[in-house]
């Protein structure tokens, strides 16, 4: 029957790209180092060190997902296949309904996968921590800000990862001037590192009287969260800590302890905030992690840019240098300007539908980012 020859010549297609995709999750190697990863929970002082026992199962639940995901694709290609052709020998039109629907979900299974053998950076499985900066704009710029604040906060629940707030500072008037939060779950450094950059939104503004177009600018800034104590020295006398009242939500408490942290490492002039914990200490240590896991992304970039004469997005983040252009007026359009993406579902994106511009960054980086576009153009 020629529909189901033609759904067979598509899937055909798969054979190689499968291939290709077992090659990449190198599955021989991923069984290998499963079987050492259970010789090692079953040793008896292996719950002494709980963080280390913690970061062995998680990496062993990763290994064997990536495994699991792979064999139930690899079932649904062949059961497929082997559908349609007892279909044809039976000349049986009546399951054409169903192995269109199956051959659906088999491609989307298939992106699913294919994106994550994408997915293969030193800390692209980590937490992510996300830092939101209004820059130009003013009021506009800072509810732009809480704006894109609520996109990410709708991506992290289609995608069941958990979020915590670790520190924010309101706008004068209305939204957020900046905010800090860390996204839990597995590959979120991974899949949101494609969204560090400038972002920018043209649109009719409420806070402008006249009605007039206004363009608005915020940085996001995305690191991993490195859980491990990373080979980065901090010395007293080039930081300075500050603490201060936090100034969102807890309660009495939270109002009547100055409990938040703030720390400037003066050599590199970052600063890291932190109140989200409810005591000083655990501010401290928390800020602390976050300026070694900068301070060390940093040099792996500056030994990155002295190999091959490259810089990534976080150091070519400059008003003027979007990344993503966001438009509600006079049209509705989004438009990444790395990789091309556009989508006219303004609102869609808005709620937290960016898992296209993710796919769409993952696949042009895995390609050696081939069209570097400049980064102004609506």
């Amino acid at each position: 029957m020629v529909e189901l020859d033609d759904l067979k010549t598509k899937l055909k297609t798969y054979e190689q790209p499968l291939a290709e995709m077992k090659s990449s999750l190198d599955l021989e190697n991923k069984e290998k180092r499963i079987e050492e990863l259970h010789m090692t929970m079953s040793e008896p002082d292996f719950w002494t060190n709980t963080e280390k026992a913690t970061r062995t199962q998680k990496e062993l639940g990763a290994l064997q997902n990536d495994i699991a995901d792979y064999k139930k694709l690899s079932g649904q290609y062949e059961e497929l296949m082997l559908l349609i052709d007892m279909a044809n020998e039976d000349e049986d039109a009546s399951v054409i309904d169903d192995v269109r629907e199956s051959e659906q979900e088999f491609e989307e299974n298939f992106d699913s996968v294919r994106i994550r053998t994408l997915l293969s950076g030193q800390y692209d499985n980590s937490n992510a921590i996300v830092t939101l900066h209004s820059g130009a704009g003013g009021t506009e710029a800072c509810d732009w800000c809480s704006m894109l604040f609520r996109m990410y906060s709708r991506w992290i629940e289609r995608h069941g990862f958990s979020m915590e707030v670790l520190d924010s500072l309101e706008g004068d008037e209305a939204g957020l001037k900046s905010v800090t939060f860390q996204v839990n779950g597995e590959n979120a450094y991974g899949l949101l590192k494609s969204e560090m950059g400038i972002h920018r939104l043209v649109r009719i503004s409420p806070f402008n009287a006249a009605g007039k177009r206004q363009t608005s600018f915020v940085s996001c800034d995305v690191m991993p969260d490195i859980e491990e104590d990373v080979d980065i020295e901090i010395r007293p006398e080039d930081i300075r800590i500050d603490t201060y009242r936090s100034s969102g939500a807890g309660g009495q408490h939270i109002n009547k302890t100055s409990s938040a942290i703030r720390i400037t490492h003066y050599p590199t002039g970052i600063v890291v905030t932190c109140q989200n914990e409810r005591s000083q200490f655990q501010n401290k240590a928390k800020a602390m992690q976050i300026l070694k896991s900068r301070l060390y992304m940093l040099k792996l970039e500056e030994n990155e840019e002295k190999a091959a004469d490259i810089r990534g997005e976080v150091k070519d983040i400059a008003w003027g240098s979007q990344i993503r252009s966001y438009v509600f007026q006079p049209y509705t359009m989004v438009k990444d300007l790395r990789t091309g993406y556009e989508t006219g579902n303004v609102q869609g994106v808005m709620d937290g539908d960016l898992d296209p511009f993710i796919n769409a960054y993952l696949k042009w980086d895995s390609l050696g980012r081939p069209d570097r576009k400049a980064q102004t153009a609506d």
